[in-house]
């Protein structure tokens, strides 16, 4: 970004789907024998997940955020409320049920970053269309929607309702995932693709989801059956953004920036986060591209889903002045 760009007045935000706790320590070369005990340089506790996650990001960087979504009734989740309520997320969305503990993970970082987890689904796993607040949604200026595949109670026709109500009512939808290959996914994707402005899974998310290798033919894999835009992230390859044009695909490319990895937890959250805020400022795509690029280049470098997200102002210097990628 080579120029200052300053926010418009709040945007209101709902982010429904993932609400996790994630435990992460780092680095982790190998899980001790037996009872034997492994020093690590860096541990911490954090709120993520695909909805709840970008929640934390989109707050940092100014925007009126709203959680929807459901915790336990344990201490765990008294963390995730205090920590959302921190950062001025509002959690009057946010269902507490005895019925599951909150879903949390435990993410060994490794030296190059990766991170294996161990996953509990919990809460997640048990809400369902009954506890979305139509009323609040219909108020929102943009609709997050994060976590198909894991949430049972919601996937398929409740998502399709939830956000065709939010089409009805004139709110932006972008929407994002965690691929698993267990999960029969494109057949809970498809039926929602008409009512999502902004898909954005990973391209190999993406690929798995469609079983197609050519990325021009995957991206119009969904735009053909209803998504407004694509917008696959690759990591080091920087970012895809393409739509439909009286048939024509159009392509974007957002290089990556520069920077040092750390744990990438969360980058594609970030991601969303950026991008989100950026469309919120009427801003047009190659630029929402590359804030949520600067997002995830910032989270890379830290532990946790939001290390190294300040502000909208940090992201826009960072942006300014960092390096980036060109190769593809």
């Amino acid at each position: 970004m080579r120029e200052d760009r300053k926010s418009p007045p709040k945007m209101k935000v709902a982010s429904l789907g993932l609400h996790i706790c994630d435990i992460l320590g780092r680095p982790v070369t190998g899980i001790p024998e037996g009872q034997n005990l492994d020093i690590l340089e860096e541990t911490r506790m954090t709120v993520a997940g695909t909805a709840a996650g970008t929640s934390v990001d989109m707050a940092k960087l100014g925007l009126d955020v709203y959680a929807f979504g459901a915790v336990g009734t344990d201490t765990i989740g008294d963390f995730v409320m205090s920590t959302m309520n921190s950062y001025g997320i509002d959690t009057a969305g946010l269902v507490r049920t005895s019925l599951a503990q909150t879903s949390t993970s435990m993410l060994m970082i490794r030296p190059n970053g990766d991170r294996p987890a161990l996953h509990v689904p919990g809460a997640n796993a048990v809400y369902s269309r009954e506890n979305v607040n139509f009323t609040l949604l219909a108020e929102m200026d943009f609709l997050h929607f994060g976590g198909t595949g894991l949430m049972p109670g919601l996937d398929g026709e409740a998502s399709r309702d939830i956000l065709a109500f939010a089409k009805k009512h004139n709110v932006t939808t972008t929407f994002d995932l965690i691929a698993l290959e267990s999960v029969e996914l494109n057949s809970l994707i498809e039926p929602c693709l008409p009512f999502v402005d902004y898909f954005m899974p990973g391209l190999e998310e993406a690929a798995m989801i469609c079983g197609l290798d050519r990325r021009e033919d995957i991206h119009r894999y969904f735009l053909e059956r209803g998504a407004g835009h694509t917008v696959f992230k690759n990591g080091e390859n920087g970012t895809f953004i393409a739509w439909l044009d009286s048939g024509v695909l159009r392509e974007i490319h957002i290089p990556c920036f520069e920077t040092s990895v750390v744990d990438s937890t969360g980058c594609g959250d970030s991601f969303c986060a950026g991008f989100i805020k950026a469309l919120s400022c009427g801003f047009p795509l190659e630029i929402c591209g590359e804030m949520g690029s600067a997002c995830g280049a910032l989270v890379i470098s830290g532990l946790g889903s939001d290390a190294g997200i300040v502000s909208w102002e940090h992201l826009q210097e960072f942006a300014r002045t960092t390096p980036v990628c060109l190769s593809v």
